[in-house]
């Protein structure tokens, strides 16, 4: 096998030399025989060149990173075309040039000779990963496998199977290895939420995407490395789901995980993965499959945006350039260094491995969750799973996989689409300031963030400032501070300690209340009342938690039958908001309205987005029923010390 490989390489690198320097000025070739020279030499010298050059590289960080990106290849096909006879050079650009054509064009021949089947990609990752088969000694003790689906939720799971998108999936669990249920994500139904439950049974510790903390006037955005380590600081208490050595690749928190990789709560403590992103970015076939398949990704954005503007698809939004392009990057380039990260600690033998794959949730956020470019990033994350398995069979322990979301997703017109109005400026005309100040940092920023895990993290994007001009001091000087995540918000009068009360709020600002209530985009208000506790109002009605006494129509009618628990909790959390507002939710269009501009939105209740999936083996105990991020913890960890061999 491995000749038969060899044959095809060269036979295929030397046809990619001869199209290359056929179309370049600069290179020329006397005869064939040169050409076939050179597609040795560029694989000779790869092969002993770029273990040298990733140990280097590594050692310098991100920039020794890019640095070898950028050149390491155009240096090898350069030194090639130099040493090959009969071949001629009179420019280095043109050896850059050809290097990257070079690479695309191979890219592109290898994806033709293997018909797109990802069976190369496994043998790739076995390849490069085949020394630990001699190192890592052999052990009859499963390892687990976690793989989270950021934003899918179980009923999309559930119709994607059947309609033979997912594949593996449907085949795990028609075989009867795996079985599938859902569970509640409690309020806020967030990744940092849920994963601070997953990870570490500490949900509580998370109120929201983002929020603001009176006591010490800081703003905490949990996609900056800075506010992860800060929170995992109060979720960890040693005993995380993969304490006992296990990995955690490309999360929110860690999990109290030994060896940490592109996750955001340890990014800045140094131990970014540069070997395996020198190594991936160097390595040929990982690299070119991976830019043409960004290219492709890229392109097929630009047409199914356009698409989705012929068709007149509503509701829909404005989707940038610079999402566009992050689109290809977290999708394709951040799915496959994944990828080669896990297939590494599986050869290890790793006891436990948990992975984020974000693509879904990320195209979802701006197509909707169940439109069709969306379904196929679904496809692909199913594709991986394959993958995994394959590789999995080579590894040196038996591997169980369980796959599972962190929340779903509800879909709808953005408030600001339907009304002409920001919810923050809406606060402002209904009070009698216009000092407020707005937290905004999107998940796709973060996303990006990881992917320069270990630069010692970016700079923290100022938060937008309605109506007066901005003093020093930023947000603690605001009279309001608004922090959205998706339909949710939570409002603080920042000047005021303490939670602000109802009766406090009727006294400055008595059109507040009233005005937010009466507003179609508005489901409900939680707001603590000084004398009975925590109330919800809604346009018709108000419920008293403490007793669940209703007067009029309920406002919490049709957001589930957890509703009313998830908010007695919400108001019991530190730093949750003086208001808690959640957007409409209208059951027969099954629409919600987010606060910030993204057509597939979660945080709040309503719709799917409180409904994500479990897919654990079957030999494994039936959970019950899971309420809450922390119930997923129990369960899994209970699992997890089951499969621990005994001592």
């Amino acid at each position: 096998m491995r000749v038969r490989e060899l044959l095809v390489t060269i036979g295929l690198g030397t046809v990619v030399v001869g199209v290359t320097i056929a179309v370049l000025p600069g290179i020329s070739a006397d005869d064939g025989w040169s050409v076939l020279a050179v597609a040795i030499l560029v694989g000779a010298l790869g092969a002993v060149v770029r273990p040298i050059v990733v140990r280097l590289l590594s050692a310098l960080g991100w920039i020794g990173v890019v640095a070898g990106w950028l050149v390491c290849q155009a240096l090898v096909v350069w030194a090639a075309l130099l040493l090959a006879p009969g071949v001629h050079v009179t420019e280095f650009w043109a050896a850059f040039v050809a290097a990257w054509l070079g690479g695309a064009l191979m890219s592109v021949g290898l994806w033709v000779v293997t018909a797109g089947q990802d069976g190369a990609v496994t043998q790739h990752l076995l390849r490069v990963n085949r020394r630990f088969r001699e190192q890592v000694p052999r052990t009859e003790t499963p390892g687990v496998l976690f793989l989270q689906i950021d934003g899918l939720s179980a009923p999309l799971a559930r119709w994607a199977i059947d309609a033979g998108n997912l594949p593996t999936l449907g085949r795990w669990l028609a075989g009867g290895s795996h079985a599938l249920v859902e569970w509640h994500a409690q309020l806020p139904a967030t990744t940092p939420a849920s994963q601070a439950g997953l990870l570490h049974g500490a949900s509580a510790q998370v109120p929201a995407f983002r929020w603001y903390e009176k006591d010490t006037g800081r703003l905490v955005v949990t996609n900056h490395p800075q506010d992860a380590a800060l929170v995992e600081s109060r979720c960890s208490d040693g005993q995380g789901l993969l304490a006992d050595g296990g990995v955690s690749v490309s999360n929110v928190f860690s999990g109290d995980a030994p060896t940490s990789l592109l996750t955001m709560s340890t990014a800045r403590r140094g131990n970014a993965p540069a070997h395996y992103v020198s190594s991936f970015l160097l390595d040929p076939f990982g690299l070119t499959r991976s830019l043409v398949l960004t290219v492709g990704e890229i392109v097929k954005e630009l047409h199914q945006a356009r698409r989705q503007r012929l068709r007149r698809v509503q509701p829909r939004m404005r989707r940038t350039w610079s999402y566009v392009l992050l689109r290809g990057a977290t999708n394709v380039m951040l799915r496959h260094l994944n990828l080669a990260v896990l297939a590494e600690q599986m050869m290890r033998g790793a006891p436990s491995v948990y992975c984020d794959f974000v693509d879904y949730d990320e195209i979802a956020h701006h197509a909707g969750p169940a439109r069709p470019e969306s379904l196929a990033s679904l496809e692909g994350i199913d594709a991986a799973l394959a993958t995994l398995e394959e590789v999995a069979a080579a590894a040196p322990r038996p591997y169980r996989f369980v796959v599972l979301s962190d929340h779903g997703q509800s879909q709808g017109a953005t408030f600001r689409q339907r009304y002409g109005i920001r919810l923050e400026d809406l606060l402002a005309e209904l009070t009698t300031t216009r000092d407020v100040v707005v937290a905004e940092e999107d998940e796709q920023g973060g996303r990006a963030r990881n992917l320069r895990a270990g630069v010692g993290g970016a700079a923290r994007r100022a938060p937008r400032r309605t109506g007066k001009p901005e003093p020093e001091g930023t947000a603690d000087r605001a009279e309001l501070v608004v922090a959205a995540s998706g339909n949710l918000a939570l409002v603080y009068f920042a000047r005021r300690p303490g939670r602000v009360t109802l009766e406090e709020i009727t006294e400055w600002h008595p059109e507040l209340l009233p005005g937010l209530t009466s507003h179609p985009g508005v489901g409900w208000v939680l707001v603590r009342s000084e004398r009975e506790g925590p109330i919800v109002l809604g346009r018709d009605g108000r419920r008293w938690l403490d007793d669940d006494h209703v007067m009029g129509v309920d406002p919490l009618l049709g957001f589930g039958p957890h509703a009313a628990d998830d908010l007695r909790r919400h108001d019991r959390l530190a730093h949750t908001g003086d208001l808690v507002v959640n957007s409409l939710w209208d059951p027969v269009s099954q629409e919600v309205a987010a606060f910030e501009e993204l057509i597939g939105c979660h945080g709040g209740l309503g719709g799917q987005q409180n409904r994500p999936v479990l897919i654990h083996p079957r030999d494994w105990a039936a959970p019950g029923e899971l309420i809450g991020a922390d119930d997923v913890y129990r369960y899994l960890s209970g699992c997890l010390k089951k499969l621990a061999p005994p001592g």
